[in-house]
């Protein structure tokens, strides 16, 4: 028979576990914003925390629009270890919109060295433009339902790894006047890219059009991502460093932190790197201050994981 003082007991852990079922109900919401033809695709909407200053000098912080990575073959929205950059997110005032998208590479053999990712480049850049498609069509999503309270017009995308290419290949679509998808008019507030490129079998991607601010962080000796380019004619992944001379050669807004000697390591480095990500989103994202850096620096305080590699993917 149970004692009264195990009763009480038993009664206060359903009432905290009942307060902390509420609390999360509050604090994400998933929803469907897309049905295609092998899948369904999802969205989790983290808000900001209770009392968390939502604005900076009178302008509305943004909501920010995560990617996932995953090498386009796996990957989960909200995976667990980045739910603390989520949390961090939160806890500033700024919104999370972690999404889906199509994994255009899974199931796909992709043969060994350059010679095997030079023929697979083809369905890399589908599985580029799926991605950006996908991002497009939650954006749009998003707009059509305002009840949801994340503001479209005030987002900033966000990536790792694939998810990073995929972020800064929606910048380029836009710049480059490719918006079908979007609601008429639509920019991005701004781009964080951990370890992104461009994917083109078209030649060197070309930007026709200043982009929205773009943040890039990038190791110079990854081996999965190119940190500058790999491809032979016309057929290659551009990489963080390229893309980020290519701007600043027109004078546009680019932040590029080019981190010495490291791997892939920097795809998951989005909770580590707060203070950079901090003032990009507060001064160009949030109050619109044009500014460029260009920075290469060695930390050895950062983490360090097993390197990853295009073959170790694929």
């Amino acid at each position: 028979m149970t004692k009264p003082k195990d009763m009480k007991r038993i009664s206060i852990l359903l009432l905290l576990a009942a307060l902390c079922a509420g609390f999360s109900a509050r604090a994400q919401e998933t929803h469907r914003f897309a049905d295609r033809d092998t899948c369904s695709l999802y969205l989790d909407i983290y808000h900001p925390a209770a009392g968390a200053e939502t604005a900076l000098d009178g302008h509305a912080k943004p909501t920010v629009l995560f990617v996932f990575g995953g090498g386009f073959v796996g990957g989960r929205r909200s995976d667990p270890f980045v739910r603390p950059w989520f949390e961090r997110l939160n806890a500033d005032g700024y919104g999370v919109v972690a999404i889906d998208y199509r994994l255009g590479m899974k199931d796909y053999k992709v043969g060994k060295g350059l010679v095997g990712a030079y023929k697979a480049c083809d369905r890399f850049v589908l599985s580029q433009q799926i991605g950006v498609e996908d991002v497009f069509s939650a954006v749009s999503f998003l707009a059509a339902h305002p009840e949801l309270g994340v503001d479209t017009g005030n987002l900033v995308l966000a990536g790792s790894s694939a998810g990073a290419i995929i972020s800064v290949a929606s910048a380029y679509a836009i710049a480059n006047g490719e918006t079908a998808g979007l609601p008429d008019g639509f920019r991005f507030k701004g781009v964080m890219s951990f370890a992104g490129a461009i994917i083109s079998s078209t030649g060197k991607p070309k930007f026709r059009s200043a982009p929205c601010p773009l943040l890039l962080f990038h190791g110079t000796a990854d081996g999965a991502v190119a940190y500058e380019h790999t491809g032979a004619l016309g057929k290659g992944i551009w990489g963080s460093s390229f893309i980020a001379e290519q701007l600043q050669k027109k004078g546009w807004n680019c932040h590029i932190w080019r981190f010495e000697g490291s791997t892939h390591d920097v795809a998951a480095y989005m909770d580590f790197l707060w203070p950079i990500e901090k003032e990009f989103l507060e001064k160009d994202c949030t109050l619109g201050i044009a500014r460029r850096t260009d920075a290469t620096l060695t930390d050895d305080s950062l983490p360090r994981w097993k390197p990853v590699t295009m073959e170790s993917i694929y």
